[in-house]
């Protein structure tokens, strides 16, 4: 999945947003109060319920202009990019893709169904969340 969205906002508040969510995410989960020079390459698992957990690692931090992070469970592996693109002063250009491998053949069958049901609600979503970053700036 690929959105191309321009944004009425500087790159460096997209990014500082995002940074501020990313942070606030690793200090709830891990109890570690990170810097932003210590993103790079960080893993930490995330629970999202008694039986259903991730690792999550950093896989590229460059400062307003891009965030690529993979999720990895024992079903999925996601890896998920923003790539921020600044316009001019006020405004930059967001570029979110989001891959996914599924492991066995029954995992991809079902992702392969449910993925293109759920494709539309996640990329409605994402784009609402965009437009209240927007909005809040």
């Amino acid at each position: 999945m690929e959105i191309v969205k321009k944004m009425n906002i500087p790159a460096s508040v997209f990014y500082d947003q995002v940074m501020d969510s990313v942070l606030f995410d690793i200090r709830k989960h891990t109890g570690k109060s990170l810097t932003r020079k210590q993103l790079n390459n960080f893993e930490y698992v995330k629970q999202f319920s008694k039986n259903s957990r991730a690792r999550i690692k950093v896989e590229k931090l460059v400062e307003n202009t891009s965030y690529h992070f993979r999720t990895s469970t024992t079903k999925n592996d996601f890896l998920v990019q923003y790539d921020i693109k600044p316009l001019d002063e006020k405004s930059c250009e967001i570029r979110y893709n989001e891959k996914m491998e599924s492991y066995g053949f029954l995992q991809k069958m079902n992702d392969a169904v449910l993925g293109t049901i759920l494709m539309f609600f996640k990329k409605r979503q994402f784009t609402k969340m965009l437009k209240m970053m927007e909005e809040s700036y």
